[in-house]
């Protein structure tokens, strides 16, 4: 059982091409880069960009009485907003209160009944 291989064919490998060759070896590469960039990277980027916008909508249509969650896993609800300094002033017990900033809010609370309502 011999095998022979012909080196002599595979020439191209060696990048026997002169410039065009490297070209043209690389251009398989690239071809698998720009794929990669249409199909994964930049819809990613569109989503994050969408998030974004939405969360900084949510944290600058905040107002007395909604309900929340920090980004530390605490419940409250807002009593205050001071748009000079940027902070909100939490309820989180009957008689506790604290002042966080506003960008520390992770998200609003959604009841059960909004949850069924968006089934």
């Amino acid at each position: 059982m011999n095998i022979k291989i012909d080196f002599g064919s595979l020439a191209f490998l060696q990048g026997g091409g002169g410039a065009t060759g490297g070209l043209v070896g690389l251009l398989p590469f690239i071809l698998i880069f720009v794929i990669f960039y249409f199909l994964l990277i930049r819809p990613q980027q569109k989503k994050q960009r969408q998030a974004q916008q939405d969360r900084e909508t949510m944290l600058k249509a905040l107002k007395a009485g909604d309900k929340i969650v920090t980004t530390g896993g605490i419940y409250g609800t807002i009593v205050a907003v001071r748009e000079k300094d940027d902070t909100v002033q939490l309820r989180i017990a009957q008689s506790v209160s604290v002042e966080a900033e506003r960008s520390a809010i992770a998200r609003l609370q959604t009841s059960e009944k909004e949850v069924e309502a968006i089934k």
